[in-house]
Order: C-alpha cells, then structure tokens, then sequence
C-alpha cells in the first residue's frame, strides 16, 4: 500500500512534466477581461498544467479562458485557479445577472472547477460544469475512491476526491486515465491522458444542464 501511494504521488509530480510538453505552453498571467455579451451563455475554461490563458486546447463558443499559474500542479495554484475563476465569472454575473455560466476545466483545470463548485454552489446559481480528467474525481457511481491519491505532496484544495456539487448540473468525463482514475494503472500515464478526449474539448458538445458521468466509454447518471 506504502509503495502504491508513493507511485501515486510520483505520477503527480510527473505530470507537471508529462502535461508541460503535451500542451506546449507556459503558464502566463492573467489576461485582461474579455468583455462579453449578456445574450446566450458565458461559456469559461480552465487549462491543466503546462497551458496558458490563450492555449489551453478548449475550442467552441468560449467567453473567456482563464489565466493561472499552471506551471506545477499542486494546492497552491489550484487555489490561485479557483480565486481567478471566481473573480471572473462573478464580474460576468453582476454585469448580466440572468446569465447562464458553463465553466470546465481539463486535468489541473478540471481540479480547479471542481474546487470552485463545491466552495460556490450555494451563492452561485444558474451554473453548470464540465470537468475532463478530474483528478479530484471521486470514481462512478457505486465506487468508492477513484482518483490519484495525491495527498499532502500535492497539498489542499487539489488534494482528496469528492462529489460535494451541491445543485450544480456537472458532467464528468474520465476514460482509462490514471489522472482521473488510478485503477487504470500508472502505465496508462501520459498517452491516455493527453490522447482519449479528442472531442470533449470543444465546449459545444455539451450542454448547460448535463448531469452525469462518462466512466471508461460508459454512461451513468450522477
């Protein structure tokens, strides 16, 4: 058990290094706002580790990216992820307050989102997410645990797996990825993870009420 939470933690450490040379980006700081029309949807992504604020891999209609220190994942950037998401999507929301905000996040990103749910969904309403990779995922339905142990190494908030969305529609997507699920087994690590979400990437595959789970090509309600 010892040896198979140190691996765990290593396979986080790695993906610092795996993600950076996937994505082919530095992290950069926070861009300026992009003023957006109150008419349709505020779509808002998250890039995972190695991205930046305007190469993140997301494509549809999308509002604004968001800018974090996304060099290594671990609490403290996660934090600075979720605080930047929130600045953003409030500003959004006090300028168009019937508005309907769809975030997601990819990996680190997915983390981030994630975060920011559980800490907003009682203020925060007419909201929904889409988390790719989670590594907070707290496995299907029926599942016990799921995601990479990555514990104190990583730090808080990124550390731990859970589902407290409270009310939120949130869709999560994780296929044979040791990222989002570690009994996929760390040689699944880095091909699946880059290489198995070739269309989840495009905002406009997904909905603003999707509740559900996408688990190894199969469906289940949330």
């Amino acid at each position: 058990m010892r040896a198979r939470r140190i691996a765990a933690a290593a396979a986080g450490i790695l993906l610092t290094v795996g993600l950076t040379a996937a994505q082919g980006a530095t992290a950069q700081g926070a861009p300026a706002r992009v003023t957006a029309p109150c008419e349709g949807t505020y779509t808002i992504v998250v890039g995972g580790t190695g991205s930046s604020w305007n190469n993140d891999g997301f494509t549809g209609n999308i509002q604004q990216h968001v800018g974090y220190p996304t060099q290594i994942p671990n609490g403290a950037s996660t934090r600075a992820g979720v605080n930047e998401l929130n600045r953003l999507v409030r500003d959004q929301r006090a300028a168009c307050p019937g508005q309907h905000v769809k975030m997601a996040g990819y990996s680190l990103g997915a983390g981030v989102v994630h975060v920011w749910v559980t800490e907003n969904w009682q203020t925060f309403d007419n909201v929904n997410a889409i988390l790719v990779s989670d590594p907070k995922r707290q496995g299907p339905p029926g599942a016990n645990g799921g995601a990479v142990p990555f514990g104190g190494i990583i730090g808080a908030p990124l550390a731990g797996a859970d589902r407290f969305f409270g009310n939120v529609p949130v869709k999560t997507i994780c296929h044979w990825d040791y990222v989002c699920d570690e009994s996929a087994g760390i040689w699944t690590y880095p091909y699946n993870h880059v290489h198995n979400y070739p269309e989840d990437f495009n905002m406009d595959h997904h909905n603003d009420s999707a509740n559900e789970v996408w688990y190894n090509g199969a469906w289940y309600p949330a």
